[in-house]
Order: C-alpha cells, then sequence, then structure tokens
C-alpha cells in the first residue's frame, strides 16, 4: 500500500491566539497568518500529490483546506466526525484552571481511561466513535486502492488522540508533544489491517515517552 494518511492541524485562529478553548462548531476563522500557513501547507503537499482533500467542518479546517487546495489541484471535501474534541462547560474559557483541567483529562485518556471526560465535554470513546469510522472509510475508498495520499485538515487533539490509538504511540509521547498549526501526523496502514504511526510533526517514528517538543497550545 503506497497512499499514506495525513492528518494535518489547521492555520492559526483567533482562538489560538487568545488561548481560548475553541471547540464547538463552527469556530472561529483563521487570522492573516492562519491564511499564510495554509498555503504553505499546501506547497508542502505538492511532492506527496494527494487524491484526496477533506476537512472538518469547522471553519478554520475548511479555510485551512481551501487555501492549501489550490497547490494540490485538489477541491475540499467537508465530512463530518472528524472535528475537535468538545469540551462542554470548558468552551471559549482561556483561563490556565480550564487549561489544567483539559491537560488533567487528556492525559487520563492517553493513560488508558478512555470514559474520562470535563464537565460536559467528551470522552476519548466519545471521539474515537466518531471519528474512526471517517478514517476508515477513507482506508476502504481509497488507501487500499492505492489511489494515493489522502489529506485530512483537523484538530491538534483529537489527531493525536486518534494517532497515539490507532499507531500505538506511547501516551507520554502523545501529550507531551503538540502540533503546531498545520503541522502533521501521517499514517500508513498495515497489510491486512491495522496502522503504523510513521510521522509526529517533526520526528519519525519510533517514538518514545521521553521526547517533548511542539507547541505550548492546550488544543495541541
Amino acid at each position: 500500500m503506497s497512499g499514506r494518511l495525513i492528518l494535518a492541524r489547521h492555520g492559526q485562529t483567533v482562538a489560538n491566539v487568545a488561548r481560548r478553548l475553541d471547540t464547538k462548531l463552527p469556530g472561529a476563522e483563521l487570522t492573516d497568518l492562519g491564511v499564510e500557513q495554509a498555503r504553505t501547507l499546501g506547497k508542502r503537499l505538492v511532492d506527496r500529490a494527494p487524491t484526496l482533500l477533506v476537512a472538518s467542518q469547522a471553519l478554520r479546517a475548511r479555510q485551512t483546506a481551501d487555501h492549501a487546495a489550490p497547490a494540490v489541484e485538489l477541491e475540499t471535501i467537508v465530512r463530518e466526525g472528524v472535528h475537535e474534541v468538545q469540551v462542554g462547560e470548558l468552551e471559549d474559557r482561556s483561563d490556565e484552571e480550564s487549561h489544567r483541567l483539559f491537560m488533567k483529562v487528556y492525559e487520563e485518556w492517553h493513560s488508558g481511561d478512555l470514559r474520562a471526560r470535563v464537565p460536559g465535554g467528551e470522552s476519548a470513546l466519545d471521539v474515537l466513535d466518531r471519528y474512526l469510522p471517517v478514517v476508515e472509510s477513507l482506508r476502504s475508498d481509497y488507501l487500499d486502492a492505492g489511489s494515493g495520499d489522502v489529506v485530512v485538515v483537523s484538530h491538534g487533539a483529537a489527531i493525536r488522540l486518534v494517532a497515539a490509538y490507532l499507531g500505538k504511540v506511547p501516551g507520554g509521547f502523545a501529550t507531551a508533544n503538540h502540533l503546531a498549526n498545520t503541522e502533521t501526523v501521517e499514517l500508513r496502514p498495515v497489510a491486512g489491517g491495522g496502522w503504523d504511526c510513521v510521522r509526529w510533526g517533526s520526528f519519525l517514528a519510533p517514538f518514545h515517552d521521553t521526547e517533548h517538543g511542539g507547541a505550548d497550545d492546550p488544543m495541541g
């Protein structure tokens, strides 16, 4: 199988700048820098010649994909289910206490407690239940058919959860290594089922708990 699933975080948004927990659809728009990041993402993808460009329903993901699309000569396809982890009562908050509470729950997910949640928010199981069917449909419809890479513009916390779950990435690595805006994670389908995570931002597999990098951003 030659094609890979490339999960790309959206470009910078006004909520990222304000450090707001912005998860409810449609969400914040891109900043001018976010637009430039999206265009640069498209240029980075040219050599990969992806055959499909997907975005979540969130405005920031759709804008990112639309600005990247001309470089790879594709149109954006919007899919339900690949939006950001929903933070419930913490929505739109920027205080450190809210950030710490979200990260506490997020670390619990990566330590094996997939049922933990912030008040009114999603559990890891909720996120995986809506996200994984989209991944598997993209695999069966495109990757298994040898159609080339599939790019999904999605969201940091959701990408890290899904990639760690599918690619068996150590939880300590996943929680410590945030994704900066428009950084990517690459998953390679394994013959007979399963996935290998081969790239996480600037890191190449194998991944270890001791490595740390990435942006200081609660949504990662």
